[in-house]
């Protein structure tokens, strides 16, 4: 075989990456945008002063506003919090995305949308490149009932789905999965870069020529980033993102990207024998079990896209391993480890708590929820603290905001949002930043809530962890107002 040219051709051509689309002067076994291996090629490259021949009858202009979006209306698929995600349900044409780690329910989900859909009488087709179909029917009939018009053909051959949507004209597909399809023609196994992209590029065309929606099933790498070239995300309308703890019943479902609607949406399932089961309230999952009065214990209002979700947040102080000058790293569960280090360091030099520097600090995030955003900062915090100086915090209290290296408490974005959600799960106080800003003015603020903003770490640790509320009674927060704090809203 022929080494590729290592030097720009000498007819002006430059080389693509078949994985995200990047060109190069000079050949290289790694692309230098992405650092694939071996996905350089040759393109011929236009030359300078030549133009494309200018089309003599081009489609003109028309006014926005006399566009219609009547083709744009969703298809309800059934399933309520995949629906909510999706603004309605599916388009007519439309191409989605759907990944997540292996074992987390994705083909489960969208069996049960095939299933709800053709209950109302549609006719839907399951394409499954990975697994039987004697495979497929076992776990359907874990699962419920099949519909009599729900079709499954089986095998990666790309062509032989398409044929097999033109003939049945279904009102929905799926593909299980998208790393398992091929294109025979192409000489390549499947999964590889070039089978990837090329087969969702015949599967969109051929959901825009039909007009059946398709849902794509598609595979994680080792760092939970979708697997195949990135130009596959650019190439469909949504991308949704299911995710979960496989020890935990919870699961999330998140669109990273959605042509017809807001992204950042947020639906939650429980994962029963029966399936996946909707769940339009999480807090009996996430808080049902939770034990009121224990040192370490704070309850976080943090955003999945535009959902607030009630999250109770830990911090155990455990025995160290007897080295080092200084505190050992905090291990974490569903939190960032480094920012839960950078916690501890401005617990440590922006407060008066002593931290002991023979323990081992522990911090999780329970019930199957991962919290990332700094929202959780202040409540980590004061969890933190809590259990270093073994004082619980009130069990009707909430704790959001942001920190800064200074010790400073920042605002963060959906305040309303989040204290309305307190308010409605039994809440009563809430501990905001100072500088924090409610839609509506402090009138805005839940009837019911008292809020109290605080400017730094420091003033939320006098309220919660002052000696008279180590001698007072259980439950009580000295220095909390008895009227709520509007003004500093």
């Amino acid at each position: 075989m022929a080494t590729p040219p290592r030097s720009r051709a000498r007819d002006g051509g430059a080389y693509l990456c078949s994985s995200c689309e990047a060109t190069s002067l000079q050949w290289a076994g790694r692309c230098p945008a992405c650092g694939e291996w071996n996905t350089l090629g040759p393109v011929p490259a236009r030359r300078v002063g030549s133009r494309s021949p200018r089309p003599e009858n081009g489609p003109p202009a028309l006014a926005l506003v006399d566009v219609s979006t009547d083709g744009t209306r969703p298809l309800p698929t059934g399933v309520s919090e995949l629906d909510r995600v999706m603004g309605g349900g599916v388009v007519a044409g439309s191409v989605t995305l759907l990944f997540g780690p292996p074992g987390i329910g994705k083909s489960t989900l969208l069996f049960q949308v095939l299933s709800s859909l053709a209950a109302t009488g549609l006719d839907v087709m399951l394409a499954s490149a990975e697994e039987s179909l004697a495979q497929v029917r076992g776990r359907a009939s874990r699962i419920g009932l099949v519909p009599r018009n729900l079709l499954a053909i089986e095998g990666p051959d790309v062509e032989a789905i398409e044929a097999a949507v033109e003939r049945h004209h279904p009102a929905l597909v799926v593909v299980d999965s998208l790393q398992s399809v091929s294109d025979p023609e192409l000489g390549q196994p499947a999964g590889s870069l070039a089978q990837v992209r090329t087969c969702v590029e015949r599967l969109t065309r051929m959901a825009k020529l039909t007009g059946a929606p398709l849902l794509l099933v598609g595979h994680v790498t080792k760092d939970g980033d979708l697997a195949g070239p990135r130009a596959v995300e650019h190439l469909v309308d949504t991308v949704l993102s299911f995710d979960g703890d496989r020890h935990h019943a919870l699961r999330v479902l998140t669109s990273v990207k959605h042509r017809f609607g807001p992204t950042g949406e947020v639906g939650i399932f429980e994962m029963r024998d029966d399936g996946l089961r909707a769940v339009p309230d999480p807090g009996p999952l996430l808080l049902g079990d939770r034990m009121a009065g224990v040192p370490g214990s704070v309850v976080v209002p943090v955003l999945q896209g535009r959902r607030p979700l009630l999250v109770e947040v830990q911090a155990l102080l455990g025995p160290g391993n007897g080295g080092g000058s200084g505190p050992p790293r905090p291990q974490t569960l569903g939190i960032d480890a480094a920012r839960a280090n950078l916690l501890l360091a401005v617990l440590a030099c922006r407060t008066a708590v002593e931290i002991p520097a023979s323990a081992q600090m522990f911090a999780a995030a329970v019930g199957g929820i991962t919290v990332t955003e700094p929202a959780a900062d202040l409540a980590v915090a004061l969890a933190m603290a809590s259990v270093i100086t073994d004082i619980p915090l009130p069990p009707d209290v909430v704790v959001f905001g942001e920190l800064g290296l200074a010790g400073e408490v920042r605002t963060v974005p959906g305040a309303d949002r989040r204290l309305v959600e307190a308010q409605r799960a039994g809440f009563t106080r809430a501990l905001v930043p100072a500088s924090v800003s409610v839609a509506g003015g402090p009138t805005a603020v839940p009837a019911g809530l008292r809020v109290l903003g605080v400017r730094t770490l420091a003033e939320a640790l006098s309220l919660v962890h002052s000696e008279a509320g180590a001698q007072g009674a259980p439950g009580t927060m000295p220095g909390w107002p008895t009227a709520p704090a509007a003004a500093s809203l």
